[in-house]
């Protein structure tokens, strides 16, 4: 494949995205052009309507090095312009910040994500795995909504401290947020993906103002996360409700939407490599291996926007002040100069320094949750289910942002 003006190659549109992500594509592009202009269409012809797409590794890891230059807080993280109330509500998450502000923001949280706290979560996971497993009879299921949906969302609840009877309602919510895309999951149960976030922050606030009211009065407020943000300074000063509804929006969405992309795109990824499942199925000390090689194979996020603060050079690219940037990660863990065979789904895989979890500044806090919820969920699966096979054609979210399987009928038997 060489890549010319005349075959006009699309790594922008959601449908590129349809049959997965075009790697074929991607690999050409990192070859002859790792930073490559992407016109977007329906835009304006000029710089302004398109963005830079930064494909290799190493160029991923600098552009995340140096938030000084290339911002996630002055346009977003997504490559469609925002309205003004949209981006204002983005820059209260830490996706949408850069520092000295993210710094001060993370710091707070950095100490109920450490590896020893998230440990002391084993237990509690590795019930919620069994007990939803032990729900689920005998036979043929859809296993994105039947299955992986019920582990991040319980975990990221019961850290907030969410009532129960409230985590389906915030489930769809999560759902909706990041499905703008795709029509079909986006416009489910009456809600738009923007009027989802909407709803969802206003719920973070009401729920913000209830706790704040219980701390008033003689109760003792539980030991949750939520409390913790709700006391704790960021910047010098405290969050406010409407501040804590942005915040509540990502740490939910984050840790409900990509840890369900990374268990469902991580069995497909196992049902079409028979010989990898049997190595796991024999020798289950490989799942923390496994976990890792399914987040490079099957990424949850394709890509993150950043905006370029002043003039610079990559690769002997000239990228201007203003305009968009956009590292891809999909791309970068199939880097040939990092990854040996890299389009070789191998469990094995040592080293494997995918990029997934983001890097520098911005790598995620939740990275020890998702790796102790992906480790725990395939050990209970495949010990719980000796005999999982696919049964129809899986289906994909309409999305160039979210790497996401909306449908994958699995049939699950005990025997």
């Amino acid at each position: 494949m060489t890549v010319t003006p005349d075959t006009a190659p699309d790594i922008y549109s959601p449908d590129s995205y349809a049959s997965g992500a075009p790697h074929a594509l991607l690999a050409e592009l990192r070859r002859t052009s790792p930073v490559f202009w992407q016109d977007m269409p329906g835009t304006a012809t000029s710089k302004a309507g398109g963005y830079w797409a930064v494909l290799r590794h190493e160029d991923v890891e600098y552009v995340s090095q140096h938030p000084e230059i290339f911002s996630a807080e002055r346009g977003g993280i997504v490559l469609e312009d925002l309205d003004e109330d949209r981006l204002d509500a983005l820059r209260g998450t830490l996706l949408a910040m850069d520092p000295p502000r993210h710094r001060a923001y993370r710091k707070p949280l950095v100490k109920s994500f450490t590896a020893r706290v998230v440990g002391g979560m084993e237990g509690r996971i590795r019930e919620i795995c069994r007990e939803m497993f032990a729900r689920i009879p005998d036979g043929d299921v859809e296993f994105v909504h039947d299955v992986t949906s019920s582990l991040p969302t319980q975990v990221i609840d019961e850290l907030m401290g969410l009532p129960p009877e409230d985590w389906d309602h915030i489930h769809r919510l999560a759902e909706r947020t990041n499905s703008r895309q795709d029509p079909e999951v986006a416009g489910n149960d009456g809600y738009g993906p923007g009027d989802a976030s909407r709803e969802m922050a206003m719920y973070a606030v009401r729920f913000a103002m209830r706790r704040r009211q219980e701390s008033d009065g003689a109760e003792e407020p539980p030991e949750d996360l939520t409390t913790l943000i709700l006391e704790s300074e960021f910047g010098g000063k405290l969050m406010t409700d409407l501040d804590f509804g942005s915040f509540f929006m990502q740490l939910v969405t984050a840790g409900n939407d990509t840890t369900k992309t990374m268990l469902s795109g991580g069995l497909h990824a196992l049902l079409t490599h028979p010989d990898q499942l049997a190595a796991l199925r024999a020798d289950p000390s490989l799942i923390p291996g496994a976990v890792e090689e399914i987040l490079r194979w099957a990424n949850p996020l394709h890509y993150f926007r950043r905006t370029a603060t002043r003039d610079v050079e990559l690769r002997g690219v000239r990228i201007k002040a203003g305009d968009k940037v956009a590292v891809y990660y999909t791309s970068a863990n199939r880097d040939e100069d990092v990854f040996a065979d890299p389009q070789a789904f191998d469990i094995t895989r040592k080293p494997n320094p995918h990029l997934s979890f983001g890097f520098a500044e911005h790598f995620c806090l939740g990275v020890h949750i998702a790796r102790l919820e992906g480790r725990v969920f395939f050990e209970e699966l495949l010990a719980t289910f000796p005999h999982i096979e696919l049964t129809g054609e899986p289906k994909r979210l309409r999305s160039n942002l979210n790497n996401s399987l909306t449908r994958l009928p699995v049939r699950l038997m005990r025997s």
